[in-house]
């Protein structure tokens, strides 16, 4: 029996080792993950109270609707209920509008690297796939524009970008929305939002009367620390809503999932102080690459991308053996490079002194 031919040349999503496992491996006290861009200081003690009351009703089918969460998000967004879908983390809204849009007689643009989840989607839906390489990080927005045609349906902006930290300032996401043919969805992923400090990031939000092509994404997963729970959602005019529900499965945000986001929407205290702790920890890792002079990426997520002037599958097994997991840019498209999230002060200060005694070592190798 054969799958899609397309199906083939895909390779499934592979996780990290447990830590516990990777504690047996390597004899290891302590093991620190900072590769998933995952908030080290949890969740909402608001979204911890919610979870526990929906204890109680496990045996009992979601709202399919998400009725609640949507009446609460509608407000805290300032949108209509009807301009909002909900999905298994912002990746599954990713593959509904791939499901509603694309197939073999269609194209998708994108930047490269950016988040893979766009080209594995398109792909399994047959359509072809339009990669813009990045310009020192940032989307070349002129030539993603260049590569649209009569027969594309969607161009994805991650913004900020994973895994490079950039972000696509306001003057310029205007100025692209206004030359894309109002036939094409442009879709705004914003996993990122909430830790974005920069004046002159977009609030796509209140572009959504101008520009009825556009679609957000955001999530649960990062700054709101319910990533174990998978619960993201898209905005988009209602109209775009009502056509690409009939893609989205019944159920697919969970009880629990849904009374957490409610919480977390609740606790802005929280996401404030996480944003302030995630900008610190940036501005340490700022010093430590220009104090060695090394290539960096200014960052407006909570992960920050860095040279290691070796190679990256090098520099990760020697922070694995020092207790550090973090992301090689091998697999990313930058193979000298580290993708680290940030963590807790004293996480962030320790794998900065491993990561001097290294870069220190590549030095003295370089000029043997």
């Amino acid at each position: 029996m054969q799958p899609k031919q397309q199906l083939l040349s895909l390779k499934p999503y592979k996780p990290g080792k447990p830590v516990e496992e990777v504690k047996r491996e390597l004899g290891l006290e302590k093991i620190v993950k900072l590769a998933s861009n995952e908030n080290p200081y949890g969740c909402s003690a608001l979204a911890k109270e919610k979870i526990a009351e929906e204890l109680s009703n496990l045996h009992v089918y979601p709202d399919g609707y998400s009725a609640e969460l949507r009446e609460k998000l509608a407000i805290h967004l300032q949108v209509n209920q009807e301009q909002l879908i909900f999905g298994n983390g912002s990746d599954e809204v990713v593959q509904i509008l791939c499901r509603a849009y694309l197939s073999p007689e269609t194209n998708t643009v994108m930047a490269a690297p950016t988040f893979p989840q766009y080209r594995h989607n398109a792909v399994i839906e047959g359509a072809e796939v339009r990669e813009v390489q990045l310009i020192e990080g940032n989307h070349d927005l002129d030539s993603m524009l260049e590569a649209i045609d009569n027969d594309t349906r969607i161009v994805w902006l991650c913004n900020p970008n994973n895994p490079t930290g950039n972000y696509i300032p306001e003057a310029e996401f205007v100025s692209f929305m206004k030359k894309v043919p109002q036939n094409v969805i442009v879709v705004s992923d914003e996993a990122y939002f909430e830790y974005v400090s920069a004046a002159d990031y977009p609030n796509t939000v209140d572009y959504l009367n101008d520009f009825p092509n556009l679609v957000i994404l955001r999530t649960f997963s990062k700054a709101h620390g319910l990533a174990a729970l998978r619960i993201g959602y898209g905005i988009a005019e209602a109209s775009i809503i009502q056509s690409i529900e009939p893609a989205r499965e019944p159920f697919n945000t969970s009880r629990i999932a849904q009374a957490a986001a409610i919480g977390a929407l609740g606790d802005g205290g929280f996401i404030n102080e996480c944003k302030k702790k995630n900008r610190e920890g940036l501005e340490l890792f700022y010093a430590f690459c220009n104090q060695k002079g090394l290539l960096y990426y200014p960052s407006e997520a909570n992960f920050i991308l860095l040279d290691v002037q070796s190679n990256a599958d090098e520099a990760f097994d020697y922070l694995l053996r020092k207790g550090y997991i973090v992301r090689s840019g091998s697999a990313l498209g930058f193979p000298t490079m580290i993708r680290i999230t940030i963590g807790e002060e004293e996480q962030n200060r320790e794998i900065i002194e491993h990561l001097v005694t290294y870069i220190d070592t590549v030095v003295q190798k370089v000029n043997k």
